[in-house]
């Protein structure tokens, strides 16, 4: 058995830079001839993604033990690595082959791919540990066969350690991703970009533009005297400034809003309803791209407001409507018919339809002050 070890190791090593491989250039849908077949199997994508993971985990946790602990076991270790590479390793790459754009939007199979990539990447790591380990060990082995087997080192004990946690943090992550799915993925995607628009208001409420010139003025001492006449215009500019960042406040709050009302109402507790919907994975993949670009163009127009540029936050702000109203607009209707998309014919409709409505009248009524200060300057 001893003599397969170095097979079999090297086995898994290339098995793994082809899996890299694989997984760097996927295909982005399933093979059309493979029929019903493909449907199932990417049904169960998920389910056999989180499993492999946690049998990776589970082997590698083997693997780190047989390792360390003296005396080294060929045999043991190459059963151990030929589960990963008959099993183990193929199941997780397929699974994640199986996350496809069509079924599962971009952003998910995006994810999915980084994660298992990074989780062979940590995996590798480990088993040229462990080869390093057998190698010291056999040469030592070979120098003098009588001597007994000495223990590792602290330190290689601990990089051992080290690896193998570095392994389980990204088994958990697969497992994590893949037990929430897409639609908690969405969700916890459509929360970080809710606390970055949340930010970017409260700095704004907190932004005091009269403050900046009595900065400068500490500066300037004496030659504030000078430029008297100028106070005038100064205060004008800051009326100019505090009436703007009222307005961009005002404008702000409802957009805020979308983030949880849609978390609450279309996203949590909605289970896989989203992808069997018709349309569902379109619909999502659009409320993902209209809800990442708000906090981009909200980080524009305080920036804009901060150079005292009301009209370019201005067309920021109107950029912003656009994004917000398109999310809101993507998942109007209930999941459950239309697959999330506003279809007044079929007058289906909850309280987030309802609310979407007297959304969009809000932010047309808000959006008359930015239109008349914009067309002002």
């Amino acid at each position: 058995m001893a003599q397969k070890f170095p097979v079999t190791i090297s086995t898994t090593l290339t098995l793994l830079d082809q899996f890299q491989a694989t997984l760097a250039t996927p295909t982005t849908s399933a093979p059309q001839d493979a029929g019903a077949d493909v449907d199932a199997n990417s049904n169960n994508a998920l389910p056999l993604l989180a499993n492999s993971a946690a049998s990776l985990k589970a082997q590698v946790t083997k693997l780190s033990l047989l390792a360390i602990t003296s005396p080294f076991t060929h045999s043991a270790v190459t059963t151990v690595l030929r589960a990963c590479n008959e099993t183990v390793l193929p199941s997780l790459v397929t699974a994640a082959l199986l996350v496809t754009p069509a079924e599962y939007t971009k952003a998910f199979h995006s994810e999915v791919l980084v994660l298992v990539r990074t989780t062979l990447t940590e995996f590798a790591t480990l088993v040229k540990s462990v080869k390093e380990i057998a190698g010291h060990k056999d040469a030592a082995k070979t120098a003098d066969p009588k001597k007994k087997e000495e223990d590792l080192t602290q330190t290689a004990k601990n990089a051992v350690t080290v690896a193998v946690g570095r392994v389980w943090d990204a088994c958990d992550e697969v497992c994590e991703v893949a037990n929430k799915g897409v639609v908690g993925f969405v969700m916890r995607r459509v929360e970080q970009w809710r606390d970055l628009v949340k930010d970017a208001v409260e700095e704004l409420e907190e932004w005091d533009p009269e403050g900046d010139d009595d900065f400068f003025d500490d500066l300037m001492g004496e030659e504030k005297e000078d430029l008297s006449d100028d106070e005038g215009d100064e205060e004008d500019e800051n009326a100019a400034l505090q009436e703007q960042k009222k307005s961009t406040l005002r404008f702000l709050k409802p957009v805020a809003q979308v983030y949880p009302v849609i978390v609450t109402n279309r996203l949590k507790n909605a289970g896989d309803l989203p992808l069997c919907a018709p349309g569902g994975v379109a619909k999502l993949e659009s409320l993902m791209i209209h809800l990442q670009n708000v906090p981009e163009q909200v980080d524009e127009v305080v920036g804009a407001l901060y150079e005292s540029n009301w009209v370019k936050a201005a067309e920021h702000l109107k950029k912003i409507q656009k994004h917000a109203t398109q999310a809101v607009n993507s998942v109007a209707a209930p999941w459950s018919v239309g697959g999330g998309a506003r279809d007044d014919s079929t007058g289906s409709s909850d309280k987030f339809t309802v609310w979407s409505k007297t959304w969009s009248k809000v932010m047309e009524e808000v959006s008359k002050s930015i239109d008349a200060v914009a067309g002002s300057d």
